[in-house]
């Protein structure tokens, strides 16, 4: 198992001085450990020297490179949950950063209890059996694919890991979990617990076109998360639950 929230190490990617610093002591007194960064070079330093954090929160806008470029060197090798700081009314750098892989997003000037309470939101997602650690371990199969909640793990029809964010894994099981029923956005929004001010309607739809790209044979014409024209999304496909006593 993981480690819990508590203790985490958290790395704190942002150039603004005082921005940084408010930051890193919101999640001191909240219990993390909070690894400074003042732009991508000095995150690439610490992770090469092995100081790997549990979660990263990186700003978009640095000096030395593109934050959403860093956001997609890390996602292509690397499943560690981004939660990205954004200007406010930056709808399209926030659409391209979860279309990349970010798991969240947090607009400045932000409430540090609402930093502290992302944060422990998505480090609890991620960390399997975190909230479950009495219950039997449960998922579900659909064509070949399963679905381990307690693992929090997607394996193909051969057995072979299928990578998802904290976002895409809350969102896949959602659909299953409701399979046949055509769910709104707000309803998705709500049962995987992203429901905010700041949060736009394209959200679901980007994380939509993600998951599709890795599940459906062809996503473009996807036969398991079908799109309900003006009502939403539906999960359309035999599912089995799975339990182990």
């Amino acid at each position: 198992m993981g480690p819990s929230a508590g203790g985490s190490r958290v790395a704190v990617v942002e150039d603004d001085a005082l921005v940084r610093a408010t930051v890193v002591d919101t999640l001191e007194e909240a219990g993390f450990e909070p690894l400074a960064c003042e732009n991508a070079e000095a995150l690439a330093r610490a992770l090469a020297a092995g100081r790997q954090p549990e979660l990263i929160i990186l700003d978009l806008q640095l000096p030395d490179r593109d934050g959403l470029a860093v956001a997609g060197s890390i996602r292509s090798s690397s499943d560690i949950p981004i939660i990205m700081l954004t200007g406010r009314g930056s709808d399209i750098d926030r659409i391209v950063g979860l279309e990349i892989g970010a798991d969240d997003y947090i607009v400045k000037p932000f409430n540090p209890r609402e930093l502290v309470a992302r944060v422990k939101a998505v480090l609890r997602r991620r960390v399997p059996g975190a909230v479950r650690t009495a219950e039997r371990r449960r998922g579900y199969r659909f064509l070949g694919y399963a679905l381990d909640l307690e693992a929090r793990r997607l394996t193909d029809p051969d057995g072979q890991p299928i990578t998802l964010t904290v976002s895409e894994f809350d969102l896949l099981t959602a659909l299953v979990e409701a399979r046949g029923r055509v769910l709104t956005r707000n309803q998705l929004l709500d049962l995987m617990h992203r429901r905010n001010d700041d949060v736009f309607d394209r959200t679901v739809d980007v994380l939509i076109l993600r998951l599709r790209r890795k599940i459906e044979p062809t996503p473009r014409h996807p036969r398991l998360i079908r799109t309900e024209r003006g009502l939403g999304y539906v999960f359309d496909a035999p599912v089995e639950v799975l339990a182990e006593t």
